[in-house]
């Protein structure tokens, strides 16, 4: 489950000082190995936020003589998950490796000190976030969307331009973008349907967009756009209305428009060529729609 190097807890006998607790964010992480560490070894954990994201394979360990089990499936049945855990004080750990399966995973941990001064327990948001971190050993897990999925890939195989402290700002950016979905996450987890909606969809509405704005000259439905980014149609739709103020369908139709209005400024292109870069098939809707977007016609931009 961890990848700091281990540090053995010390016989009873023989007393020693505690090792210092980090004071920074580590992000780790494994692939091509059933198990990250020998069986019956036991480790003292310092306490910690963790977020651990599970590709493929299996965790089983013990802590404080409590018994955690962790199952993403294997590569023919995948089962991605995310898992939490607040460790609140030092505690023993134990593995038991009785999964053959390859691990895929990431792991995030966060120090207690750390993330108390970031954000102190009175300015925890909601009852579910400060009854997580009041609790030792409490844990969540809920299974990871496109985005999260993305980063961890990320994070486990960053991309080759990257060396050196790039390569490590850039896993540090995307664990922080794992650890703040997670913990909204939590948050949402019993939060009625009619409340604000939540940073999860967010992310997915984002995606969304992205894939909009990158495919904008494509064929697009909003069937194909749900398809491309794994979501239903009537949830992408819905969530996309509540976090952007605007259908699917009209922020289409709106970037094409814009497109078409830089086009005219810029470029001096003809009206029907613009007409047929925002998808009208006539030049005269293409010109009505045009000036209720911007309040002026399209032969007034073009120079």
């Amino acid at each position: 489950m961890r990848h700091e190097t281990p540090t053995p807890v010390a016989p009873a006998c023989d007393p020693v000082p505690r090792p210092a607790i980090p004071d920074h964010l580590f992000v780790g992480a494994i692939q091509g190995v059933a198990a990250c560490s020998e069986d019956n070894e036991i480790y003292e954990v310092w306490p910690k936020f963790i977020v651990m994201v599970l590709l493929q394979g299996a965790q089983h360990f013990v802590m404080d003589d409590q018994d955690f089990r962790i199952d993403a499936g294997d590569e023919a049945d995948p089962r991605p998950l995310v898992f939490m855990l607040n460790v609140a004080r030092f505690c023993a750990l134990r593995f038991i490796n009785d999964s053959p399966v390859p691990l895929k995973k990431i792991m995030i941990s966060a120090p207690r000190p750390w993330l108390d001064r970031l954000v102190p327990e009175e300015r925890r948001s909601t009852p579910e976030l400060r009854a997580f971190f009041s609790s030792h050993l409490s844990r969540f897990s809920f299974e990871p969307n496109r985005q999260i999925q993305h980063l961890a890939g990320q994070i486990l195989d960053p991309p080759p331009a990257l060396r050196d402290e790039i390569q490590a700002l850039n896993r540090r950016a995307h664990a922080l973008e794992i650890m703040t979905g997670a913990l909204a996450a939590l948050a949402a987890s019993t939060t009625p349907a009619s409340a604000k909606p939540s940073y999860m969809s967010l992310r997915q509405s984002q995606e969304v967009r992205d894939y909009l704005i990158a495919n904008v000259n494509e064929d697009l439905t909003v069937e194909t756009v749900a398809r491309a980014v794994g979501q239903s149609s009537s949830t992408m739709q819905r969530h996309f209305k509540d976090h952007f103020g605007i259908t699917v369908y009209d922020f289409i139709r709106n970037r094409r428009l814009e497109m078409a209005r830089e086009a005219l400024a810029n470029e001096g292109i003809s009206i029907g060529r613009a007409a047929f870069m925002a998808g009208y098939s006539s030049t005269s809707s293409f010109t009505t729609a045009f000036k209720r977007a911007f309040g002026v016609t399209p032969r007034t931009l073009r120079r």
